[in-house]
């Protein structure tokens, strides 16, 4: 569908290496170059659209006199992972590249996105954080983002398991159909029986429900211990790599992350990990903003 007409934006639908975005400028003149915002949606990677997200971004755009791009990367069943990650990627490159042709300082360039797309940026921030022939990203914007799939069983997944919109079983049923995996895992991805202990044990330090506030562990029961299953581990292997699981990133990665801010929900079965990154990014020295939702929920 066409862009809304706004008398304060000028919105174009453009290409950035032949990945579709759709800017917003806005009208007034600007003495000095402007701030640039990348935006990329949530919906699992399978839903959402740039027309779905036109009122925020426009809102964006309005509110903080910025330039926005919305990305409009490839969904999946169609295009399979990681097509969408990559999506986003090239047209991150692109804009730090040729900011300059909308009117934006490339130095002054946040990466943003809700849900799936909190987990883009994540995964863009790191992966562009060795890249030297680039501007670098100076701030990223977490809004209730997907950060990994080790464990199933932190405080906010039990106390929001049955949530409206986003429960607990169909977060883990979404990434499989992400994946393209078999749904009948299901379950055993839930009990957390696709990570072998050796894996556990490794990331305990980061993904561990003690690092949560006691605030938030109200009600909160240890679940029981269950069998590993070679066979869904290996099927599910990707659950577990950095791109799907950006709070797994190692520390000489997430110290040199941009500045960020982190957006969570109290009734969200993902928000511990936004708290968990929250600790892992300031214990590695990155400046965190973070703002919680009391009555917010995903």
């Amino acid at each position: 569908l066409p862009a809304c007409r706004d008398s304060k934006l000028f919105i174009k639908d453009l290409h950035f290496d032949e990945v579709p975005v759709r800017i917003y400028l806005p009208r007034v003149p600007s003495a000095s170059k402007r701030r640039g915002v990348i935006f990329f949606h949530g919906g699992c990677g399978m839903f959402g659209s740039i027309r779905c997200y036109e009122r925020i971004c426009r809102y964006i755009a309005r509110k903080s006199d910025s330039v926005v791009v919305s990305v409009g990367y490839r969904l999946c069943p169609e295009y399979k992972y990681p097509a969408q990650t990559l999506d986003c990627l090239t047209a991150t490159v692109h804009f730090l590249k040729t900011a300059e042709n909308y009117g934006v300082d490339p130095g002054r360039i946040i990466v943003c996105g809700d849900s799936a797309g909190g987990t883009f940026t994540a995964t863009v921030c790191q992966e562009l954080v060795n890249r030297r022939d680039i501007p670098k990203i100076r701030a990223q914007v977490l809004i209730y983002p997907f950060l990994q799939a080790l464990n199933f069983n932190l405080p906010s997944h039990q106390k929001n398991a049955f949530t409206a919109f986003l429960s607990r079983e169909r977060a883990v049923h979404f990434i499989l159909k992400y994946l393209s995996k078999d749904c009948s895992m299901k379950e055993a991805v839930l009990a957390g029986s696709h990570v072998p202990e050796s894996m556990n044990l490794k990331y305990s330090k980061w993904i561990n429900p003690e690092l949560i506030p006691e605030i938030f562990k109200v009600g909160y029961k240890p679940p029981l211990p269950t069998s590993f299953l070679p066979q869904v581990h290996e099927e599910t292997k990707e659950l577990l790599k950095t791109r799907l699981s950006p709070l797994l990133a190692e520390d000489a990665v997430v110290c040199r992350l941009p500045d960020t801010c982190i957006i969570t929900c109290q009734h969200d079965v993902l928000r511990d990990e936004g708290l968990l990154y929250k600790q892992r990014l300031e214990d590695n020295n990155v400046k965190v903003t973070w703002y919680h939702v009391e009555e917010g929920f995903h």
